[in-house]
């Protein structure tokens, strides 16, 4: 596994919650907004995987809705506790990149003290 999957495993839970925070979703949709953004790695195939877990957890929900075109759809919303992991790795994402990109982009850790 590469180190660019290896990162991006670490955090697709928090990139999941927050596109299906703005707007219910169905998951090839998903996956196509995920690499909208940059993350051309993720694909329906990753996606389905991360969406039966974080139902599973109730983070998300899902409800079928009918398509323009063809069959029935699952869009997902976040739940009250999915909300709350959100903000709980949104939290947690800052307190960590601000550092992490201070170290690989400076890289003397003397420099922050």
């Amino acid at each position: 596994m590469s180190i660019r999957s290896q990162l991006l495993k670490g955090i697709l839970d928090g990139c999941v919650l927050a596109v299906i925070s703005k707007e219910p979703v169905y998951g090839y949709e998903l996956s196509k907004k995920l690499q909208l953004v940059g993350l051309p790695d993720v694909s329906e195939g990753t996606v389905y995987p991360v969406l039966l877990r974080l139902q599973k957890n109730d983070l998300i929900y899902g409800e079928m809705r009918p398509s323009e075109s063809g069959p029935n759809r699952k869009y997902y919303s976040l739940t009250q506790n999915g909300i709350q992991a959100l903000e709980i790795i949104t939290n947690e994402w800052q307190q960590l990149s601000v550092p992490i990109n201070a170290l690989l982009m400076k890289g003397d850790p003397n420099e922050f003290k």
